[in-house]
């Protein structure tokens, strides 16, 4: 059975499955949550819905940074803050996304911007430290200043 928050705009707080978290993190070591809640937060530094992380400078913040962005109507938005800032830092800043590669920001900021993996299967999205239905889409890790695979 399909998991219907996941279809749900006003259902876009899923938690990033932790081990996939901790595979990127053991390669990356991010200093900063892009997008989280004092509840699902992977790192000790994060943003949240309060603190409007999509207003700051994300360059201002030194190191790799994390963000798996609420998947609703402004998925665009944040995949473009994450390109224009990768254009003023040179840090990693990774990315999990649904890959819906026929989105106009898939075009615009990530194909020949961004080193892509295509995630296999479909992913088991935490909520509350719980995995739930497999995901309605396959997803891709988004690495913008991508050096080396972590796969």
């Amino acid at each position: 059975m399909l998991n219907k928050g996941l279809f749900s705009s006003d259902k876009d707080d899923w938690e990033t499955p932790q081990k996939l978290f901790e595979k990127l993190n053991d390669r990356y070591h991010f200093v900063i949550d892009l997008a989280a809640t004092s509840k699902n937060a992977k790192c000790k530094n994060y943003y949240t819905d309060e603190d409007d992380a999509l207003s700051k400078d994300w360059s201002k913040v030194n190191g790799p940074k994390w963000l798996n962005p609420p998947y609703g109507r402004q998925l665009g938005l944040w995949v473009k803050k994450a390109y224009i800032s990768s254009i003023k830092c040179k840090d990693p800043i990774v990315l999990l996304i649904p890959a819906r590669t026929d989105t106009s920001y898939w075009h615009e900021y990530i194909f020949y911007k961004a080193h892509i993996d295509f995630l296999r299967g479909r992913l088991k999205f935490e909520h509350n430290g719980s995995a739930g239905d497999s995901a309605p889409f396959p997803s891709a890790i988004v690495t913008y200043n991508f050096d080396t695979p972590w796969l």
